[in-house]
């Protein structure tokens, strides 16, 4: 082979993987969603289905987040967990208020804050307002408890660690019996050690805690992030235990910095517990 015929042949490969690349952290693993499911039921006949959205970070509606609510609405969960990073600025609370549009009202919505909507200084009672003309609610350090059947399921919403206040010990005052399954909403991972160090002492019946914050790094290289947010503490994607307590840490959807995601596509979850 001759030498220009061989450095061509480089370029083409070389640009053609650059594209690929490229093809792959700025569109497929940003927009197509990858669903995960997981069964926490212990042979529950009457399981409560969950759905798990972290950092939206909503900037605009794209296919990949209406291809969320397409799929919730033919999933019809008892509930959508909105695990904070929702909206990062006061201005984009119209843009919430759209994207709940496309979800069934019928459906209940628990959101928690994230330390972006605290940067984003997005007001409490502004985005109540939005939220709760979808059947939303949003817990700072308060319990939200459903029925389904003869079963019933308590969420203990924790305010955020970085720019808020979290307080573990007052969301659980709220609860009047510790023995009822609790799912505990969580942005942060770091705070979760607080969480199982304290429970400890107190015993809540937690079925595991469910937090986003790190976006699976976003931007990985074989396993490893280049940057983790602090707030993160040893945790980066996927399932952990905290003392004795699952938990379970999303990939989240949107983006922070940089508008690409790489080794850590965009991610949304089935819990039914």
């Amino acid at each position: 082979m001759k030498r220009r015929t061989f450095f061509k042949r480089l370029f083409n490969s070389i640009l053609g993987l650059s594209g690929l690349i490229a093809l792959d952290a700025f569109w497929f693993e940003k927009y197509i969603i990858h669903w995960t499911e997981f069964d926490l039921s212990n042979g529950h006949e009457e399981k409560i289905k969950l759905v798990q959205l972290s950092d939206l970070h909503l900037r605009g509606l794209h296919y990949g987040l209406t291809s969320i609510a397409e799929k919730v609405d033919k999933l019809k969960p008892d509930a959508i967990l909105f695990t904070g990073d929702t909206i990062t600025r006061k201005t984009r609370l119209d843009l919430l208020d759209e994207y709940l549009n496309q979800f069934d009202d019928s459906v209940l919505k628990i959101f928690i804050y994230g330390n972006k909507e605290y940067s984003g200084r997005i007001p409490l009672d502004a985005f109540r307002q939005v939220i709760a003309k979808h059947n939303g609610v949003l817990l700072i350090n308060e319990s939200f408890g459903i029925r389904k059947g003869n079963r019933t399921l308590h969420f203990l919403g924790i305010d955020d660690f970085i720019g808020g206040n979290a307080d573990f010990v007052h969301t659980i005052s709220t609860i009047d019996d510790k023995n009822t399954d609790t799912i505990v909403l969580n942005h942060c991972p770091q705070y979760s050690d607080t969480i199982a160090r304290l429970n400890n002492s107190f015993k809540i019946n937690i079925k595991c805690i469910l937090s986003g914050h790190t976006h699976g790094g976003q931007i990985t290289f074989f396993g490893r992030e280049l940057y983790k947010p602090g707030g993160s503490g040893r945790y980066l994607k996927g399932w952990y235990k905290t003392g004795d307590i699952p938990m379970y840490v999303s990939k989240g959807i949107g983006t922070t910095i940089l508008p690409i995601r790489f080794w850590a596509r965009a991610e949304a979850s089935i819990f039914y517990v």
